[in-house]
Parts: structure tokens; C-alpha cells; sequence
């Protein structure tokens, strides 16, 4: 399966996995939108509200990705500055509007005056999710398995928000879509968090590793606690992620460590990359992946301003290298994409383009050239 390698499954079945008949579907909007019910909230000011959605599973059509995905909140309590995700958040907040599901008051407030800002503070729960993801395992089914596909498709859990958020603590959302997958057989499952949090699901994990296929990318950027602070101000520090990454190997979980993004001049020498690495090698786990910096242009609004602040030699560096496109420059990717292979096979990993693909568009984005930086913070 492109960009999630070694992911090699049969046909699926579904046996013993009960269907059930109910629909989630929306309920038709009164005149005058009614405020989302709000379930919990934190003393900082971000709250959580339920939010009703037709489809939990998103097909490659929809998304321009080369899998199926499947998040179970929209926006993260991590906030991390370089996220993607934002947009994703902000094309929630508007959808919604226009369905009529938010007052005026309610979109000003979780859309912000950017548009990006209230992606850590306002936080969907989505609604009767198991009961919608029934439905959409019908569909998974009938488009993701034609009997002329040797492999399944594979769905990927958390693409656009954290699935092992602090809030899952509470919601348990995330556990009860594995829960309900680990019925199935055949599948073909990846997850991707930063949450040492992932490691209390370690027995519904192994169940559905036993009949399926599964991998669990623990990202990582960097074991430098300045840079953690500096640009995810609210994420697990690094040991601890490092922690839940080898409780899932001791598990016999097929675990390994995500270092995406890769930051120029920040995180991609060799001192940072070696000491991740050694940490993962340390940790059990079974492979590395890593990709560069993508700055959309609705996050570089959000970004550049922090990338300012701490790392002011570097501002007009990024300004100029990601001005025209958001991908990295060509040749800065494959000058990294050879540095990260060197490590792979000094430190005993698998060597691989990664995840260097996994959120590939569909269309062509234009390159520039950019010199792989040697640049340590000050």
C-alpha cells in the first residue's frame, strides 16, 4: 500500500462481525440553529462539543490521499504549530455554518478571525461515531474490496487530529473504533499519534492485530525538549511517547516511530536525527519513517510567526523556500530522504521512502531549490 509499507493482507471477512440496521442520520435544521451541546471543557478555555456527522470513513476520492482515513475528533488539544490540520478544522467550522448546525455567534467563535486559531480550543466530539461507522464499513466493503483487488485498502486512523488527544480519556471514542474493528478480519489499519496514551489500548490492539494488519507510528520530531516547547507547546514530551512506544512493542505490536516534519535547519542534522534513532532503536521499534516540513498556506499564517520568535535566523530562509509551494524543495527532500536512509540502515531499520508520500496530492505542486541546511538552534 503506498506510503504504509508492508501492509499485506488478504481479502476480508467479515465473519462474526454483526451489522446493525440503524442509520446516524442528520436531523433536519430547525430554522434557527440551536448551540452545539457542549460535553467538557478545561480551565484554559478550550471546549468540547458534540458534533453529528453523516460519515466517519473518508474514501481516497475525498481526501486526494492514498487511503482511507478515519478521525474521531475535528482539531487537537496539541495545537502543534506546524499542523496541516488546521484547514481541515476551519472547513468543519464552515460546512457547519452553512448546514445551519452553528449560529452566527457559535461560527465567529470556532472559526476565529484567521481562521485557524481556534483548532486547539474548540474541539468536535463526534456523535453516535460507532453507530455511523457501521454504515460506513458497508461501503468500505463494496468500494475499497472489488473481488479484482488482491490487497485491501488500508484505513488510517488520525490524519487530521490525534486520536489519543487528552480528551480521549474521557470520550474513549478512539477505543471503541478499534474496539469494533478488531471484530473484523483481513483489515488493513494504521495509527498515527504523539500520545503516550495510545499504550493503555494495548489489549484491543494486539486483538486486532491478531486478524488483521496493523501499524502504530508514534510521531516524534525531535528528543530536544527546547524545540517540544518551542513549537508543540502542549504535546507529550518526548520520553514519554518514547515510553508508549515500547510498551506497544513489548506488546508484540507492530510499532515504530514517525519523524514528521522534519524541520530544515532545525531538526534534520545529524545529532538530531542519530539521537532519535538511538531512542527508537532503544524503544523496540520496528521501523522509522520520515518526511519534511509541508506548509500550507493556512498554517504559515499560524507558523512563521513562532519560527520567528525562536528561530529568527531561519525566518527568511522558510519565507522564501516555501513562498510559491507548500511542499519542501526537491532537492532539499532527497538530499534528506538519503540522510534518512543512511540512518536507516546504520541503526538497523528497514530502509524505505517512508511516509515521504502519505499525504501526497493528487495534483502536481511546483519545487524549489533549497540547500539542505546544518543549522543548530543557538
Amino acid at each position: 500500500m503506498p506510503g504504509l509499507p508492508e501492509l499485506r493482507v488478504g481479502e476480508m471477512r467479515m465473519k462474526g462481525c454483526r451489522l446493525t440496521a440503524q442509520l446516524d442520520l442528520l436531523p433536519v435544521s430547525p430554522a434557527v440553529p440551536r448551540p452545539l451541546p457542549v460535553l467538557d471543557s478545561r480551565l484554559r478555555g478550550t471546549r468540547f462539543v458534540s458534533h453529528t456527522v453523516r460519515s466517519v470513513l473518508n474514501s481516497p476520492a475525498q481526501t486526494g490521499m492514498d487511503f482511507w482515513s478515519l478521525n474521531p475528533y475535528v482539531g487537537c488539544e496539541f495545537g502543534c504549530t506546524y499542523c496541516y490540520a488546521r484547514f481541515a478544522h476551519r472547513y468543519a467550522v464552515e460546512r457547519a455554518h452553512d448546514q445551519g448546525r452553528l449560529t452566527d455567534t457559535e461560527f465567529a467563535d470556532y472559526r476565529g478571525t484567521e481562521g485557524w486559531e481556534a483548532f486547539e480550543n474548540r474541539i468536535f466530539v463526534k456523535d453516535q461515531l460507532l453507530t455511523t461507522l457501521e454504515k460506513d464499513l458497508r461501503r468500505f466493503c463494496r468500494v475499497a474490496l472489488p473481488p479484482a483487488k488482491s490487497l485491501p485498502e488500508t484505513i488510517v486512523i488520525g490524519t487530521a487530529t490525534d486520536p489519543y488527544q487528552p480528551a480521549e480519556r474521557i470520550f474513549r471514542i478512539t477505543r471503541g473504533v478499534l474496539e469494533r474493528l478488531a471484530q473484523c478480519e483481513g483489515l488493513s489499519v494504521g495509527i498515527i499519534t504523539k500520545s503516550p496514551l495510545v499504550a493503555r489500548d494495548a489489549d484491543v490492539l494486539v486483538k486486532l492485530a491478531a486478524r488483521n494488519d496493523l501499524e502504530v507510528y508514534v510521531s516524534l520530531i525531535t528528543t530536544d525538549d527546547y524545540v517540544i516547547r518551542a513549537l508543540e507547546a502542549r504535546s507529550p514530551v518526548p520520553h514519554a511517547r518514547l515510553r508508549g512506544l515500547k510498551h506497544l512493542t513489548d506488546a508484540g505490536i507492530r510499532a515504530g516511530l514517525i519523524i514528521a516534519p522534519v524541520l530544515p535547519g532545525i531538526t534534520d542534522d545529524r545529532p538530531h536525527l542519530e539521537a532519535l534513532f538511538a531512542a527508537a532503536r532503544d524503544a523496540g521499534a520496528r521501523f522509522i519513517h520520515a518526511s519534511p516540513l509541508r506548509l500550507y498556506p493556512g498554517i504559515r499564517d499560524r507558523f512563521l510567526p513562532v519560527l520567528a520568535e525562536h528561530y529568527p535566523q531561519l525566518s527568511d530562509r522558510y519565507r522564501a523556500a516555501y513562498a510559491r509551494a507548500s511542499n519542501a524543495p526537491r532537492a532539499y527532500s532527497e538530499a534528506l530522504n538519503r540522510r534518512i536512509q543512511r540512518l536507516q540502515k546504520a541503526y538497523g531499520f528497514g530502509v524505505n521512502n517512508g511516509m515521504r508520500d502519505r499525504y501526497r496530492s493528487r495534483s502536481r505542486i511546483a519545487q524549489l531549490d533549497l540547500k539542505v541546511p546544518e543549522v543548530s538552534r543557538a
